[in-house]
C-alpha cells in the first residue's frame, strides 16, 4: 500500500494492535489521538485534541492514502451523561463526518470505518445469521450513533469523492482487552464459580489479531469500496463453551454450575443488570460470506488460538 496510513484512536485496544502489525508489514503508519501519547515503535503520534463536528483533522491527514477510523465514544454499561445519545452523536456521528469532509480536502483516498454490530440489532434467534442486507436495527443510543454515522458516509462515498469502507465487528477479545471480557477472564482465573453451565446460546466473537488482518485487506482491497462487512472469527460459541475455553486456556478448573437460563434472566431484570445478563444468555451470530465471497478473507485465528493468545497475555500482565 503506498503512503501514509492513519489510525484514529491509535493508543486504543484496537488501534495498538493495528499499528503494531501495520508496521510489522512495512507501512508508514500516523496514529491519531486527543491527547500526546506513546504509540507502538515506528508510529508517528499527531494530537487533534477532542473528537467532534470541529476537529481540525487536516493537518493529521496530509499525505495519507488511507484513515482507518477507530475513535470513538464507546457502549457504556451504566451511563451517567445528562444525555448519551447526544454524547455518542457528538462523537461519533459528528466527529466521523468531520474527519471525511476533512479527509476529502487532505486528499485521502479511503476511509475505512469501524462500526458496530450492534446496527444490525442486539440479537439473533435460532439458525439466523446478522447480514449486510438486514434492515438496520440500532438498539442503543451507541449503535445508533453509528447507524447515523454510517447513513452519511454512504452519501459522501456515493458522491464519489472518498472511497468509503464500513466494518461492523462483533465483540473483539484479544491481548489487551478491557471491560467486559477482562472482568470474565479474571473471574475465570480466580475460580469464582458461574452459573452459566446450562447456557444454549451462540455468540460470534472476533479476536483482535483476525480484526487487524481484515482492516488492513479493507485499506488496500479495489472491490471492498462502497461495501459493509460484517466479520468475526467464523466460530460461534456458547457462553458455556467460551468459559470452558477460557479455563483451559489459562490452565485452571472450569467452575460452572447449572441455573436454568430464565431464573438468571430473572435474576438479572431483579438487580439492575438486564442488558448484561442477556448478552450472556442470547445469541449473536454472523455471515461471514461476504468477505469470503467478495475478499477472498479468512481469519487467521481459530477461535482457540485467540481464546489461548488472550489468555498467555492476561497471565503474563495479572498474574499474582
Amino acid at each position: 500500500m503506498a503512503g501514509i496510513i492513519a489510525v484514529t484512536g491509535a493508543n486504543g485496544f484496537v488501534g495498538r494492535a493495528l499499528c503494531t502489525e501495520a508496521v510489522r508489514r512495512g507501512m508508514v503508519v500516523r496514529g491519531i489521538t486527543r491527547a500526546p501519547c506513546v504509540l507502538p515503535e515506528g508510529v508517528e503520534n499527531v494530537v487533534v485534541g477532542e473528537v467532534n463536528g470541529d476537529t481540525q483533522w487536516e493537518q493529521a491527514l496530509t499525505g495519507c492514502d488511507v484513515v482507518i477510523h477507530l475513535a470513538a465514544r464507546v457502549h457504556i454499561m451504566h451511563d451517567k451523561s445528562h444525555d448519551p445519545l447526544a454524547e455518542f452523536r457528538r462523537i461519533n456521528t459528528a466527529g466521523t463526518i468531520r474527519l471525511a469532509l476533512c479527509a476529502i480536502q487532505a486528499g485521502v483516498r479511503r476511509l475505512v470505518n469501524v462500526s458496530s454490530i450492534g446496527v444490525n440489532g442486539a440479537s439473533t434467534e435460532g439458525e439466523l445469521q446478522f447480514t449486510d442486507q438486514d434492515v438496520p436495527d440500532p438498539h442503543n443510543p451507541y449503535s445508533l450513533s453509528k447507524w447515523e454515522a454510517e447513513q452519511a458516509l454512504q452519501v459522501i462515498q456515493s458522491q464519489g469523492m472518498l472511497e468509503v469502507v464500513t466494518v461492523r465487528p462483533p465483540l473483539i477479545y484479544g491481548p489487551g482487552v478491557g471491560g467486559n471480557f477482562l472482568r470474565l477472564l479474571g473471574a475465570v482465573y480466580r475460580g469464582i464459580p458461574l452459573p452459566l453451565g446450562l447456557t444454549r446460546n451462540f455468540r460470534d466473537l472476533l479476536f483482535v489479531g483476525n480484526l487487524v488482518d481484515f482492516l488492513l485487506v479493507c485499506a488496500a482491497h479495489p472491490r471492498a469500496n462502497g461495501s459493509t462487512y460484517l466479520v468475526s472469527d467464523g466460530t460461534p460459541v456458547s457462553t458455556h463453551t467460551l468459559l470452558r475455553g477460557l479455563a483451559h486456556a489459562l490452565d485452571v478448573p472450569s467452575r460452572l454450575f447449572s441455573v436454568p437460563p430464565y431464573l438468571l434472566q430473572w435474576m438479572g431484570n431483579l438487580t439492575g443488570h438486564t442488558a448484561e445478563f442477556q448478552r450472556l444468555l442470547s445469541s449473536l451470530k454472523v455471515d461471514n460470506e461476504k468477505v469470503r465471497r467478495e475478499l477472498d478473507w479468512y481469519p487467521t485465528y481459530t477461535l482457540s488460538r485467540g481464546l489461548q493468545a488472550t489468555a498467555d497475555w492476561y497471565l503474563a500482565t495479572f498474574k499474582e
